[in-house]
């Protein structure tokens, strides 16, 4: 039989005060009430929690049982409900989150399901350059940014890791590696990668345009852009080749363009980050919600 929580707090109460009148004056209730709670949770049992008599109450060794075992797990019920309290209280004002280059639909489907769960966090979400993943968070203009990896920065924490996918190399149909069926990394050997200029630490411009392959074999580095349309048209024009993800290379599909597979290299992926000291309830309920989206 499904328990009753009032049933539970009138026996805590009731086992605390050992009196029916003190303890119907704490709940607010009448005493025939308390009465009848107490009965029913003692047929929900199969045994008395109480011996009661005209002049005291106390516990049955059954009711002693009962107590020890329902304390602690009654305070974990309330701890639950105040979690869960706090929780709805604290995510709420507006949440600033950015993204590089365009939101695929997965991250948009996930700010809408969390603005859905959120009424009262507001979710702004804004496009940050592609050549400078962590400016705008570390300058306070957001308090999340979705970028892409790898992030090895002492002052930003990474949280959750998704949208993981496989890389491919655009290149002007013209190229000579255009009608392959899929390439190695080491095909790249003397060709000419475009990169990305700015602020990013090197680490970034070279996961996303290595000046090597895992062999050696010298890569070239080709003109810097700041945003994926300046690469796609100095793509087009055969200035050299750019390593995208599929979705992405899918989303921006253009006359003079094709994709071919690359392995050999890391999967693409993207990673919600925020500044370290600065999980905010809002920013810990975002990045919970993208764990499971």
């Amino acid at each position: 039989m499904a328990v009753e929580v009032r049933e539970l707090e009138c026996f805590l109460v009731l086992a605390d005060e050992l009196h029916f009148g003190r303890t119907a004056e704490r709940l607010y209730l009448s005493q025939s009430r308390v009465s009848q709670l107490l009965q029913s949770l003692e047929r929900r049992i199969g045994g008395p929690l109480f011996e009661r008599t005209s002049r005291r109450v106390a516990l049955t060794p059954l009711g002693k049982e009962f107590l020890t075992s329902l304390r602690p797990a009654y305070a974990a019920l309330e701890r639950v409900v105040e979690g869960a309290r706090e929780y709805a209280a604290n995510t709420k004002g507006k949440l600033r989150i950015g993204f590089q280059g365009t939101a695929n639909d997965d991250i948009l489907g996930a700010v809408s399901g969390f603005q859905s769960r959120n009424p009262n966090c507001l979710i702004d979400v804004c496009e940050i350059p592609l050549n400078d993943p962590f400016g705008a968070l570390r300058h306070g203009e957001l308090d999340a940014a979705v970028v892409l990896l790898p992030v090895a920065e002492d002052d930003l924490v990474v949280g959750p890791i998704f949208s993981r996918q496989p890389q491919t190399l655009a290149v002007c149909t013209r190229h000579r590696l255009a009608d392959r069926a899929s390439i190695d990394v080491e095909d790249l050997a003397g060709e000419t990668l475009i990169a990305f200029a700015g602020p990013a630490p090197n680490y970034w411009r070279q996961a996303q345009a290595p000046t090597q392959t895992p062999g050696g074999a010298l890569i070239h580095r080709g003109p810097d852009v700041k945003t994926l349309q300046e690469g796609l048209s100095l793509i087009a024009a055969d200035r050299g080749g750019m390593i995208i993800c599929r979705p992405t290379a899918a989303l921006n599909n253009r006359a003079g363009i094709t994709t071919v597979p690359l392995t050999g290299i890391p999967e693409s992926a993207l990673a919600l980050i925020w500044r370290r000291g600065e999980d905010t309830p809002s920013v810990k309920a975002f990045a919970e919600h993208l764990k499971g989206a």
